[in-house]
């Protein structure tokens, strides 16, 4: 991975951006997360996806709040960075650290070696979903790509 300036903008895929999805729970988003990046490359395991997201979720909640969670988890055998944002339909109990049902979800698979990339991608989404009007442009939104252009949009 020699590309340095791993941004929300080149690991967010259109395709996994996802507006208004019909979740009942925490694990069913979960699931559902692992469903759409199974679908956009088979060679990615779905169950393994979950399993791991899962995993990380029983270490502590990925909630950080104000209805928002940045699930995460790394995966064997991925040489990429793979993002998803979702909005939801209506908000699922997520056990955030605020106690707040969750409706904006932004996961992050990232491949087992990377570290620093990681982290820096975690911070840089963090301090995105830490501005309250952007977070309410993201949920006003009626499609994908609209999502897709607001969470992707320099400045933010």
């Amino acid at each position: 991975m020699s590309d340095t300036s791993l941004t929300i903008d080149n690991i967010l895929a259109p395709e996994l951006t996802l507006c208004r999805v019909a979740a009942s729970s925490k694990k069913r988003a979960l699931e559902f997360i692992a469903e759409q990046i199974n679908y956009q490359d088979n060679t990615l395991s779905e169950t393994q996806l979950f399993n791991n997201l899962i995993s990380r979720e029983r270490l502590g909640s990925t909630g950080i709040g104000q209805g928002i969670a940045i699930p995460h988890c790394r995966l064997e055998g991925l040489d990429h960075v793979v993002g998803v944002l979702m909005t939801l339909e209506e908000s699922v109990e997520f056990d955030a650290i605020d106690n707040q049902p969750v409706d904006l979800i932004f996961a992050l698979i990232v491949p087992k070696e990377a570290t620093s990339e990681h982290l820096e991608l975690l911070s840089q989404l963090a301090e995105k979903f830490n501005e309250r009007s952007f977070c309410d442009r993201l949920r006003q939104c009626e499609d994908a790509s609209t999502l897709y252009q607001r969470m992707t949009a320099s400045g933010g």
